[in-house]
């Protein structure tokens, strides 16, 4: 059978005899943080124990929809001129002026509902609804007009005084079983003016303290029992609570849909790429045991052209949602005043997205030196009755160890374009 080293440098793997493939299932990777019921664990156990990796296999799979096909539905509601659409853009990495945009002015220009798909992750949308307490829109009619059951959450945004209308609309919103958020918006223009005014005594977090009291006893004085307010500039996506929105809203959905969110986020700081490290490492042991799974089954060739499609397809995700493909990096290089080749001379370790196929997946298996044990997992797979038993592990850590190198690989990457990005530029950590 095979156990699993740690050393360096190799695949990881080394042949040890007398052992049953239970030992992959007592050694996954971060057993106690399995995000799996009791239930399922005991299913996945049983599974192993009697050697029906493919039941195990198949149960975990459950889990495991492709993230695009995971729709998420962000509606951004609020009075005329709030900043509705600019928050659109900040929450899809855009600015105002780049292709795809929501279209921006002093007036108001969202007259329906319009989804713009995030550019990671298309099926990640984001609502620019009209604005409320219009003579078209008001608030006891808005959402049957906006068609609300379409939509996974609302973020309310201001960039004065919340009002009535705000209340109302979250009142209803609730009622519907939906979550809400409050966002005061154009918090840059108050510190700004403060500033100007008042240079001697300026504090920013002073000043930022007395909007939030304010927000939240005006909702307080509009009906509002425990408001909770979130300060923001969409200029700069990266201060003030836009990190607190990002985990806020995340935390509030369900598991498929979180990581849905996390991957969409735009790379704006380091802490968003470890997050959405984060996220995709959590899933590297089941695509492990899938391809352990496969292993099993004895048709030669099979087991290894399934471990590279696992590869091939989950490594394009991650560069995806790394945003190491040439759209997203000639967007940035716009948005940095900065060559596009520039950002791409400190990628070193990965491919693009746009560029990754089946022929440099094995080249970086060979070079890993992985490649000569997927090929004898093929021998083994020959050898009736035992050699599958020996050949599903090493399938298993093989697809775990590429898995978890290349998403290091990937992210130390993108930390690395992130820092070129910010470097001599009017953009601030």
């Amino acid at each position: 059978m095979i156990h699993r080293s740690h050393h360096k440098g190799t695949c990881g793997l080394r042949y040890v005899t007398g052992l049953s493939c239970k030992w992959v299932f007592l050694n996954l990777p971060n057993y106690n943080t399995l995000k799996l019921s009791k239930e399922e664990l005991e299913e996945v156990k049983d599974a192993f124990e009697t050697l029906n990796l493919s039941g195990a296999a198949a149960k975990l799979q459950e889990g495991l929809s492709s993230l695009e096909k995971i729709p998420l539905n962000i509606a951004i509601t609020g009075e005329s001129g709030a900043g509705k659409s600019s928050f659109v853009n900040a929450i899809r990495g855009l600015k105002d002026e780049d292709e795809g945009a929501a279209k921006t002015d002093v007036v108001e220009t969202t007259m329906e509902p319009t989804a713009y798909p995030n550019p990671l992750l298309p099926n990640v949308k984001i609502w620019d609804l009209p604005g409320i307490g219009t003579p078209n829109f008001l608030p006891d009619k808005y959402l049957k007009q906006v068609k609300f059951n379409s939509y996974d959450f609302f973020i309310i945004i201001t960039s004065e005084r919340f009002t009535s209308n705000h209340t109302k609309l979250a009142q209803e919103i609730h009622k519907m079983g939906k979550n809400f958020y409050y966002v005061r918006s154009k918090v840059d223009n108050d510190l700004h003016a403060a500033q100007k005014c008042r240079p001697s005594t300026y504090s920013e977090e002073g000043i930022l303290q007395k909007i939030r009291e304010n927000c939240i006893n005006n909702l307080k004085k509009a009906g509002e029992v425990s408001p909770r307010v979130f300060l923001i500039c969409n200029w700069k996506p990266d201060k003030y609570d836009f990190p607190l929105i990002w985990d806020t809203l995340a935390n509030d959905l369900n598991p498929e849909k979180k990581q849905a969110f996390i991957l969409a986020l735009p790379i704006i700081s380091a802490e968003i790429v470890e997050k959405k490290k984060a996220s995709l490492k959590e899933h590297i042991w089941k695509l492990a045991l899938m391809s352990c799974a496969l292993a099993i089954i004895p048709i030669p060739g099979l087991s290894f052209a399934c471990d590279v499609g696992i590869l091939l397809v989950n490594m394009k995700i991650y560069l995806t949602a790394f945003g190491l493909n040439d759209d997203s990096l000639i967007r940035l290089a716009k948005q940095v005043g900065k060559p596009v080749a520039e950002l791409k001379s400190v990628i070193k370790a990965v491919p693009m997205a746009n560029s990754i196929s089946k022929e440099w997946v094995l080249n970086f298996l060979a070079k890993a030196a992985c490649a000569g044990v997927m090929i004898v997992e093929e021998v083994l797979d020959l050898i009736p009755i035992i050699g599958p038993l020996i050949s599903g592990p090493v399938s298993f850590g093989t697809t775990y160890y590429m898995l978890n190198s290349f998403l290091n690989d990937a992210a130390n990457d993108v930390h690395n374009v992130l820092a070129k990005a910010l470097e001599s530029t009017n953009i601030k950590k």
